[in-house]
């Protein structure tokens, strides 16, 4: 059953729930922070624990790792609790594992840290997007997630490029620090300006855990893992890219960033607006613009110029979370919580597989520009799932 079409009451937040995405896209734009930030200091992060920066690339995986173990767990062992008190409990979280981030010594320590600050991610996003639908109509359903998203998107257009050059400024070390000052932040607005919204009656860790039973699901989650993982192959080893093969200053990488950022929101806002109106036709489209764009980067990387229009047009391609979030939420039916937590799981395992793929083509001497090569052809993967999930709801007459 499409849930964008039962109809229910809608949630009233304090100051109006156009204020009230505003502050859980806020929060995104915290945690979309402290998750990128980690690639466009990746060379300053390598250095100073003393490893090479395909190695380095790990704890961009540790990260990813933290939200693929973490979004499911904390969905199922919240299923019950209010959801304004699970989102103050995240940015908790937020603020522990950015802080440790910024204070644990080696590489090892370092790692433990990203891997705990990537636990509240997935769910933190999950929880939130289950909140901002419910504080308007359905037919605004995957617009009010791209508005929660659109804080993920920012992080990349201000966020970034802010913690890169604060890395630079200061010590990478910095950044973190900042970002877990932001999740302090987060808590306090959540309280005072999200609604108090009570889990389901039916909300239960078995009915959440039914999720997994769904082969739609599973499909969805496919497509987000591989499809996705192509931008990760290219931004994961954006910088080294941009200074070895374009020819750009280490001063000049934030603008970069910054580009990529606005791409993202572009895409944001256009994703949740497509999804609204053919959600299915708007999933498979962008999956053709992202095989077509990932793929060019190849040749893009190579100049200044052309590098800056291709990662304005790869981030545009972000388009794709939104509409697959309102598509887990289609399928869900009663695991709402878990299943919209585990499509940030799933993007953060495209992530790892992202910095890992691009990382083998890069040691195998292929050029920083063959990560464009192997984007390409991860999102070609994701277009088959979808033709997959597609077809088999087709031949059973389901969602």
């Amino acid at each position: 059953m499409n849930m964008a079409g039962k109809s229910r009451n809608v949630a009233q937040a304090p100051r109006g729930s156009g204020f009230a995405q505003f502050v859980l896209g806020l929060g995104g734009l915290f945690i979309g922070t402290g998750e990128f930030a980690s690639m466009g200091l990746l060379p300053d992060m390598a250095a100073s624990t003393h490893v090479s920066l395909p190695k380095a690339g790990n704890l961009i995986s540790a990260y990813a790792l933290g939200v693929v173990l973490g979004s499911p767990l904390l969905a199922i062992m919240t299923a019950r609790m209010e959801r304004r008190r699970i989102l103050m409990m995240l940015a908790a979280i937020v603020l522990i594992g950015n802080v440790a981030s910024a204070t644990l010594p080696g590489f090892w320590g370092l790692a433990v840290a990203r891997f705990l600050a990537g636990l509240p991610h997935g769910a933190y996003y999950g929880t939130a997007s289950i909140v901002a639908a419910a504080m308007v109509p359905p037919s605004q359903r995957a617009q009010a997630i791209g508005h929660v998203m659109l804080g993920l998107a920012a992080a990349n257009l201000i966020g970034v490029p802010a913690a890169t050059w604060l890395g630079q400024a200061f010590g990478w070390r910095s950044a973190f620090f900042v970002v877990g000052v932001g999740g302090l932040l987060l808590s306090c607005l959540l309280f005072c300006f999200i609604p108090t919204i009570d889990a389901d009656a039916k909300a239960s860790p078995m009915h959440e855990l039914s999720a997994f039973s769904r082969k739609q699901i599973w499909l969805t989650l496919g497509v987000a893992t591989v499809g996705f993982g192509g931008m990760f192959a290219v931004y994961s080893y954006i910088t080294p890219t941009l200074t070895e093969a374009a020819h750009v200053s280490n001063g000049q990488v934030p603008i970069y960033l910054a580009l990529w950022g606005l791409g993202m929101i572009v895409g944001n806002i256009i994703g949740g607006w497509l999804a609204d109106r053919a959600l299915i036709p708007s999933i498979f489209g962008i999956l053709v613009w992202n095989i077509v764009f990932l793929s060019a980067f190849y040749f893009f990387a190579t100049g200044s110029v052309t590098a800056a229009l291709g990662l304005f047009l790869i981030g545009i391609g972000f388009a794709l979370v939104p509409a697959l979030q309102a598509r887990l939420m289609d399928v869900a039916q009663d695991a709402q919580a878990l299943a919209a937590a585990m499509n940030h799981s799933a993007f953060n395992l495209s992530n790892a597989i992202g910095a890992w793929t691009g990382g083998l083509a890069i040691s195998a001497g292929l050029g920083w520009p063959s990560t464009g090569l192997v984007a390409g052809a991860l999102a070609i993967g994701g277009l088959a799932i979808m033709g997959l999930s597609t077809g088999i709801a087709r031949k059973f007459n389901i969602i």
